[in-house]
Order: C-alpha cells, then structure tokens, then sequence
C-alpha cells in the first residue's frame, strides 16, 4: 500500500499508522499464538507487550525528535534564504560543469542537511537557472543521486544512517571513513560516464534574487548570514556533542534547535512581523506526515520484533543468501521499490551484529543509495518526482541506468576497500 502510494491516493502516513497499531494490537490479543508467550498466562502476556511496546516507544521517540529538530532548523534557515550565500555563486552556463558542480553541492549539502531537504533546495536553484524543463529533468534525476549518495555517508545525512547511528550500530567517524570513498564513487562514476555524452550549454532562466523571505517579511543580509551559519553549525554539533557527552542524538538537536530558537528571537525582537520568522513559524512547516509516516513504521517493525518474525527473516536470509555483502545488496535494491526506512528498521531487529561491524555500515551505503534505482524509492526521488513532474518512466529510461552502474561500483569499492584493510 504504501510503495503503491501514487495509484491509490491514500498518503502512506495514515497507511503506516494503521500497520504499526494493527500489529501491536494483534499481539496483544492474539499473544497466545506467539512464541514469546509459551507457558505464560494472557495477564503475563499482556504486561509483556506492554513493556515492549513502551521499550521501542522510547527508541522511536528518539528518532522522531532528532528529526523534528533538523527538519525546523532547516526550515528556519530557508526561510531566511540562507541556502542562497552559496547558490547565487554559481555562474557557469556549459551543461558538464555545471552538473558536476550542481551534484557536488548536493552530495556535501545532503551530509550536513538530509537528502530530501537538499534535493527541494537544488530544484529551487534548478528552476532560477534553467529554463528547458527536459534539462532541468536530467539535472534533477542526478541531483536525487548525489543527495542519496550524500546522506549515505553521514550520520545526519539520511533517516535511515540515522538510526543505525541512534541504535548505536556504527559510530560518526566509522560510518564516514568506511562510507564516504563507496558514496563518492556512486555519484563520481556515472557523472563520468554521462560527461563523455553531454555536450553544449544549458537554457538559462533569469535569476531573481530578492532581500524578502519565503513569508514577505524584509531581511537584511547580515541577518541571512547569521541564520545560515548558526543552523548549519548547530546541525554539525550534534554528533561532536553525542561524542563529547554521550548523550542522545536527539538531545543535540534540541540544543541546536533551542540556539537558533534564541537567535532568531534576539534578531527580530523590534520587528512587528517578527513571528513569520521565528521557529515557531518554522515548525509549521515541517513535513509532519513524514513524522507520522516513521511513527507508524517503526512501531510496526518492534511490533514485528516482538512476535519473532524478524528473526526468521534474518534465518531466511542467511540460509538463501549467505554472505551479509549479498543481503546488504538486495536490501539497497528492495529499497527503490519499498522505502527503505522500515528496511532498515527490519534489519536493526534482524541482526545483532556489534557497533561498527562492517554489516551496519555496508547497509548504510545499500539501503541510502539503493533508493535512486527508481524515482520512487527514496524521499528525495519522490519530491523531485513531484515538484518537476518527472514520469516515472522518464527517470527509469535516463537515470536509472547510471544509478545502478554507481550503485554498483559504490558497493564494490567498499568491498575492495575492506578486504586490503
């Protein structure tokens, strides 16, 4: 239902929902015909799935918060036309330079932010500095790969590094220096090949720049300048505080949230409109479903935990596949089509592997750049598909191909890399 999203019209929000509450309750019912239940009584069972419901609860709350925070501080600093100290900079007309620096803006960008926000900022570039819309197609298509290639690597890049960061399965300099050359080479190797191919300028558009935000409110540059970097400095705090504190993702983020919070109010504090730009107008505009749509989820896959079949999954798994290289391959290929969220929480309940196990961070790199196979699975391939109108059939023919050659090249890089090592 919910990789079938388009067809039906029912936003895979409320789809996720009715799973993740449908499975907890069938357990709670149905606790009997569990395994988990074998010579307890139904009171017994009943007050297990409690627990265990409350247990995941308090892992899933830490997730959504940590992305509450990044997706308002990021608003924020759209919202003060941030992203344009570094987008009004670029200048070059000939389409190969131009795409390689495009795509390497978002493969940096989408480490720092997360994909889908980097993907939305690019296509909003896209649209000031090319007109033909077939060019800003394929531009688009290669920016949904660099963004996934990009947030693959870093542990605030994408949800799904996200939470294998926040379970604790890998580590913020593991993940970069075990990811970071694979992803790399996803996004270099098709780019490439394409520049033997592409040739002449682009359309240009006009570029209008303008000192309002989103909202109408006057800004002054230095008040963009302060945002800009006091956002984006607070979104590279959080892993530096989890490493010095060992606290919680998500308790950095509140802190970063809660200094830009202060900003903002000393910044505009003499402003009658003031209100259009503090945080408060920022979480209103935060993708709430996307929240929900995790929520779901992830109650859905410790429900599926709890019952055990998770664990059959990985037998399953192992027996048929074997080596953790190919699963990891067939997850990142699943994830074009299913999204690769609850993959990734499927696995982190499959597998107890130990922190930094080259496991967790090969499903990092598969299950982040698996998604730009198709326009349809990652966020970032969605939004792009949404805002350009780009027919799914148009990104299979044209970037679908170059995605696996990346893909592929990406993992093997990372295989190579670890057995010389």
């Amino acid at each position: 239902m919910i990789a079938f999203e388009g067809k039906h019209k029912i936003d895979k929000a409320p789809i996720a929902l009715i799973l993740g509450v449908s499975i907890w309750t069938i357990l709670i019912v149905f606790g009997e015909s569990f395994d988990f239940s074998a010579g307890l009584e139904h009171h017994e069972i009943r007050k297990m799935v409690e627990e265990n419901l409350t247990d995941h609860l308090g892992e899933v709350a830490g997730i959504l918060f940590f992305l509450i925070g990044a997706m308002s501080i990021v608003e924020v600093v759209d919202m003060h036309n941030g992203f344009s100290i570094i987008t009004d900079k670029i200048t070059t007309k000939k389409i190969v330079p131009l795409l390689w620096l495009i795509c390497m803006i978002s493969f940096f960008f989408s480490s720092v932010l997360d994909n889908l926000t980097t993907t939305i900022v690019m296509l909003s570039l896209l649209r000031k500095i090319i007109e033909s819309q077939k060019q800003r197609w394929l531009f688009a298509g290669m920016v949904v790969v660099a963004s996934n290639a990009g947030g693959a690597w870093s542990p605030i890049g994408d949800v799904t590094t996200t939470m294998l960061w926040i379970s604790e399965k890998v580590t913020v300099q593991n993940i970069i220096l075990a990811t970071f050359i694979p992803s790399l080479v996803c996004l270099v190797l098709p780019l490439g090949i394409m520049s033997i191919f592409l040739k002449g300028n682009i359309r240009p558009a006009l570029n209008l720049k303008n000192s309002q935000s989103h909202h109408g409110s006057e800004i002054t540059t230095k008040e963009r300048n302060i945002i800009f970097f006091v956002g984006v400095s607070g979104l590279i705090l959080v892993p530096i505080f989890k490493t010095l504190t060992h606290l919680p993702p998500y308790v950095g983020m509140m802190l970063s949230l809660g200094i830009l919070w202060t900003v903002t109010e000393l910044l505009h504090a003499k402003k009658e409109d003031r209100h259009l730009l503090s945080v408060i107008s920022g979480l209103k505009r935060i993708d709430l479903a996307s929240v929900l749509f995790f929520l779901g989820v992830l109650l859905a896959i410790g429900g599926l935990e709890t019952a055990g079949t998770l664990v059959k999954l990985a037998t399953a798994f192992e027996n048929y596949l074997g080596n953790y290289y190919v699963i990891n391959f067939v997850i990142g290929a699943l994830s074009s089509i299913v999204d690769n969220v609850p993959l990734v929480a499927a696995a982190l309940g499959m597998y107890t592997y130990p922190t930094d196990h080259e496991f967790w961070e090969f499903l990092a790199y598969c299950a982040g750049t698996g998604g730009s196979l198709l326009i349809i699975g990652s966020a970032s391939g969605v939004a792009a598909m949404g805002l350009e109108r780009i027919p799914f059939a148009w990104y299979f023919k044209k970037i679908s191909f170059w995605s696996l050659i990346g893909y592929l090249g990406g993992g093997f890089t990372f295989i190579f890399l670890k057995l010389i090592t």
